[in-house]
């Protein structure tokens, strides 16, 4: 497994295994699978509903708790946020029967923002999770972000993928020491991504799936992966992209699928915000 340093000096895997709509009633065999195969990034959230069953997992592996590196994710908060956060926090902790988390995440970046993050940073100093970070925050919040608080996110999760790169805002991100980490790294088979004519090409010519293609491109990149599964066999094949490298041409070749456009939601559409104001989760 390759690692990335984030700006505290934490070291954090480069590529995990993510949860997101796995039914809670699976995730428990699912997270089981994936440490086995070698995984040890994690990542969850409230909204999932599924921390209980990766906190079972964690617990039935055997694995030393300082050898996983687990994250979860604040869901929106209203004022007072600081005490609201602090109290979805000892929610989190408790459902996924942990001491400390390595990285709690702000979800959105909508509701009483600075107020989460203070409560966050508060999180942070006191030794209860390693790191802080934001997802889906754009360029503009996360600057508007970093320039009023203390302490600058070690991580924005964001969409990432083929057909949505991100090349400028990771230059940006890593000039403020932010780490950038990949949400929908196969872009949830969208615009076919699986039977895609150029990377399955890449792939043949290394013997290797469009999928690993995709992660090899991904980290190579910098960019931390979590890709997800429920079949063991994927959950294998998806973690073995450390024995071969794409080569600059292949780099660019991918580069030309770039589309610079999300192929899920935009952040800063109106009917996206009023959606999100009205969807409230009680971790």
């Amino acid at each position: 497994m390759q690692y990335v340093t984030l700006n505290n000096a934490v070291e954090m895997p480069i590529l995990g295994f993510g949860v997101y709509r796995i039914p809670a009633e699976d995730t428990e065999q699912a997270v089981s699978a994936a440490l086995t195969a070698g995984y040890r990034l994690l990542d969850t959230a409230a909204a999932y509903g599924n921390e209980e069953a990766v906190g079972r997992a964690v617990r039935n592996s055997g694995i030393p708790r300082e050898e996983l590196f687990v994250t979860t994710k604040l869901w929106i908060q209203d004022a007072p946020a600081e005490k609201n956060t602090g109290r979805a926090f000892e929610a989190s902790l408790k459902k996924l029967g942990l001491d400390y988390l390595d990285l709690y995440l702000m979800h959105e970046p909508y509701g009483d923002v600075y107020g989460q993050w203070r409560a966050m940073e508060a999180l942070n100093r006191e030794g209860r999770t390693r790191a802080i970070g934001v997802s889906n925050f754009y360029p503009d919040r996360l600057i508007d972000l970093i320039a009023n608080n203390d302490i600058v996110p070690a991580v924005n999760q964001i969409e990432t993928h083929p057909f949505f790169q991100r090349t400028g805002y990771q230059d940006l991100m890593r000039e403020h020491g932010v780490q950038i980490q990949s949400w929908g790294g196969f872009a949830e088979g969208r615009n076919g991504l699986f039977g895609n004519p150029l990377l399955a090409e890449i792939g043949k010519e290394h013997g290797k799936s469009v999928s690993q293609v995709v992660l090899c491109w991904l980290t190579r990149r910098g960019v931390v992966a979590l890709p997800k599964s429920v079949r063991p066999e994927r959950m294998a094949q998806n973690i073995d992209v450390f024995d071969f490298e794409l080569t600059d041409d292949e780099m660019a070749r991918i580069a030309t699928l770039d589309t610079d456009a999300s192929l899920f939601l935009d952040h800063h559409d109106p009917e996206t915000v009023a959606w999100f104001a009205e969807h409230r989760f009680d971790g």
